[in-house]
């Protein structure tokens, strides 16, 4: 069984909020596939179906945000569930609008959702960040968070959300680097692909087995006369080397 866990906060009031898009992503799990109607239990809203033939729990705390990790949690114990049954969807300042990136363990890099899920759940289990922008000043970080998604963000956040409903069984087969491309390619993006290495791109530049030093004394070296007076007074000075 697989725990599918979208952070936000609870209440009409929270609803659009761009802090809440791990809400919005669940309901568009919800809405595209066969699951029950929203049920509440485990201090949250959950809701039961089924994703590549495997059974999966929609789930949606309401103990707002900072206290995530005690609905989930309990959840996790009930069915005797371990981190690596957990995917969370969640918010992410640091990834541009529309990003996405998915990942098991790490820290939870200042997200007090995250804090609350490792502190009740572990930490080796997935995370599904999705980005939201950053306001490009600290002191408009909270407003930022907590205010509403503007009409012109649909553009890129509908073909989100309806990408990831559309291909939620990947999570359940562990198809982590599909999913991400998918999103990807869907927000106009090129799939994810290893970035050289610097020093591939350097070695292309100068020959192997010479430092620029010794590139830069063989392209200057002087030519020496090979006839004429300066040429004989050289061959008196230090001898012919070819004899």
């Amino acid at each position: 069984m697989l725990i599918i866990a979208g952070l936000g906060n609870p209440g009409s009031k929270y609803a659009g909020n761009r802090h809440n898009i791990g809400f919005m992503a669940v309901d568009a799990i919800h809405r595209r596939h066969s699951f029950s109607p929203w049920s509440k239990k485990f201090k949250a809203e959950i809701a039961e179906g089924e994703l590549g033939g495997e059974k999966v729990l929609l789930i949606k705390p309401q103990t707002y945000m900072n206290l995530s990790g005690e609905a989930v949690g309990e959840a996790m114990r009930f069915y005797k569930l371990q981190p690596a049954d957990l995917v969370a969807i969640y918010d992410e300042l640091d990834l541009s609008a529309g990003k996405a990136r998915l990942k098991t363990g790490g820290g939870h890099g200042g997200h007090n959702g995250i804090r609350s899920l490792d502190a009740h759940c572990g930490k080796e289990y997935r995370r599904l960040r999705l980005g939201i922008g950053h306001p490009g000043v600290k002191e408009m970080v909270q407003n930022h968070v907590l205010g509403d998604f503007a009409k012109a963000d649909k553009v890129w956040l509908e073909p989100l959300l309806d990408t990831l409903a559309d291909n939620a069984d990947m999570l359940v087969r562990n198809e982590d680097s599909q999913l991400m491309n998918k999103i990807a390619l869907a927000l106009g993006g090129k799939a994810d692909e290893e970035k050289p290495r610097k020093e591939s791109r350097e070695s292309e530049k100068k020959p192997a087995g010479q430092s620029h030093i010794r590139q830069a004394r063989n392209n200057n070296q002087p030519k020496l006369p090979a006839t004429g007076p300066m040429a004989d007074m050289l061959k008196k000075m230090f001898g012919n080397k070819g004899e």
